[in-house]
């Protein structure tokens, strides 16, 4: 018996309390890490007037999270199996801690985008760990009742956390106006990493593989190279430079894919596992997780603007406007989860996609015919409908794309599916420069600029609703039952769904 395997064998006995408070400072770490990102949508238009941020710098202020949680997420999983999960999930938290003080403290919008994009990557090491450690410290027989109660958590966060935002900024504590949304992590994060060095039992993977940093920095340079230019390409005229950046960027992908392919027959250790894809629904569900996270990106960043400057609401009212949709969210993600998808299968995802389809239309619908007189309730019906559709997506969907993935490939597999998503995230991100602020207009007055929001919101709204329609027609290359095997995947899960 190794080392590991006896440290695990006495912590993580059944009768051994210890792993349930492990199981409390993990759980908060991912809590922290989904509030952060809602919390902090909220909270833009005080941060764009405040900080005096630009269009492109609040793009950032999300986007660079985004990117460098998903370039970092796999790395992150990997140095956990190699090095230790509790000794990456310290240092995550650590640093994690760090940033949200430097983000809490930023001097100017720079430095801010800078430090959000550390904060990514210090989230990058701590999330992959949590479930990781859920399975090298709990019985297999003990794992239904965790995850349950991780989407509990999950739900509790989707919830929280734009009310939570909304409250920091509007009782704006000591004059600080939106910082206090960062330094909560403080207190929180250093609990968590005091707790944490105490209770939670270091475990690693039997066989580890190795990094590939080559292709992490590929990832990185591909996805730099295509949203940079979307983000700044309207301030700037749109340049030459940046469409050659562009079309640049899809050889970098290619180069990516090349050296894969030599790197998995070299010494079996690609940061992207490139068989997968001959999986025709794993190759499905990656174009669907893909283009899902362009949807959300798009979305919730425009839906704050419109809300609190499109119609002049502050933070408060639009967290609370938001309360219906989170719940309904949560409420059909468990319905779908233990009682409908076990009967109908892949129908339940496609008709979520369909549902989310025709609530964005219904909003479109309201917006249009309400203008800047809408009401909070007039909301609510068009957000409930969107709410139940993604709950019925977001999640049965990792089970159903991994449903045809060797075993041995589940880690790997799972990985994946959550760094596409964040990368969609924030390609959906970069996007609204073209499909919310390329129909406003320079030079607004302030009469002028309601309305225009409103209208921008619109046409965002006609994108959000034909990429649901895209993601319907390829969630038909989803298997008809898709097995519900990650929980029992002998590899672990690298990182847990997370609504952003």
């Amino acid at each position: 018996m190794t080392s590991t395997e006896q440290t695990l064998s006495t912590h993580g006995a059944p009768g051994d309390r210890r792993r349930w408070f492990a199981l409390a400072i993990v759980m908060t770490a991912a809590f922290m890490d989904l509030v952060d990102v809602t919390i902090v949508n909220i909270a833009i238009p005080s941060i764009q007037r405040d900080a005096g941020a630009s269009v492109s710098q609040i793009q950032w202020i999300t986007a660079g999270y985004a990117l460098a949680f998903a370039a970092g997420l796999i790395t992150g999983g990997r140095l956990g199996d190699i090095h230790g999960r509790r000794r990456l999930f310290l240092l995550g938290i650590g640093g994690f801690t760090l940033a949200s003080a430097l983000c809490g403290f930023a001097v100017n919008p720079e430095m801010l985008v800078a430090s959000r994009v550390l904060q990514g990557g210090m989230a990058a090491m701590m999330v992959p760990q949590v479930l990781s450690i859920v399975h090298a410290t709990f019985p297999a027989h003990e794992r239904g009742k965790v995850f349950g109660m991780f989407g509990a958590v999950v739900g509790l966060g989707a919830v929280s956390g734009p009310l939570l935002g909304a409250l920091l900024t509007e009782w704006n504590l000591f004059g600080l106006e939106w910082r206090p949304i960062f330094l909560i992590n403080l207190p929180v994060g250093v609990l968590a990493w005091l707790l944490g060095r105490r209770f939670i039992t270091e475990s690693k993977a039997p066989k580890a593989m190795k990094l590939d940093l080559v292709g992490v920095a590929l990832v990185s340079l591909g996805l730099l190279m295509l949203l940079y230019p979307l983000t700044r390409g309207r301030e700037l005229g749109w340049p030459l430079w940046g469409y050659v950046s562009m079309a640049g960027a899809l050889g970098v992908f290619a180069a990516l894919v090349v050296f894969e392919r030599r790197k998995a027959a070299r010494d079996g250790s690609p940061l992207i596992e490139l068989s997968l894809f001959k999986v025709k629904s794993f190759a499905a569900g990656i174009a669907v997780q893909t283009v899902f996270g362009i949807a959300l990106g798009i979305f919730f960043l425009v839906w704050t603007l419109y809300m609190q400057i499109g119609l002049g609401w502050r933070p408060l009212r639009a967290g609370l406007t938001g309360v219906p949709f989170s719940l309904a969210v949560s409420t059909a993600a468990g319905l779908s989860v233990q009682k409908l998808v076990p009967r109908f299968g892949r129908k339940v995802l496609q008709a979520g996609a369909l549902i989310m389809g025709v609530g964005v239309l219904v909003y479109l619908w309201e917006a249009h015919r309400y203008g800047q007189s809408i009401a909070s309730w007039q909301m609510a019906l068009p957000l409930v409908v969107m709410g139940v559709g993604m709950g019925l997506i977001v999640a049965p969907l990792t089970d159903a794309v991994l449903s045809e993935v060797p075993r041995e490939h589940a880690g790997s597999a799972s990985g994946l599916i959550n760094t596409v998503q964040q990368m969609g995230n924030a390609l959906g991100l970069g996007l609204v420069s073209v499909v919310f602020y390329g129909e406003i207009r320079d030079g607004l007055t302030r009469a002028q600029v309601g309305p225009a929001f409103v209208h921008a919101f619109q046409y965002a709204l006609w994108w959000v609703a034909g990429i649901m329609g895209a993601i319907f027609l390829l969630m038909s290359a989803l298997p008809k039952r898709p097995a519900q095997h990650v929980e029992g995947a002998e590899a672990p899960v690298r990182e847990p769904e997370l609504v952003h």
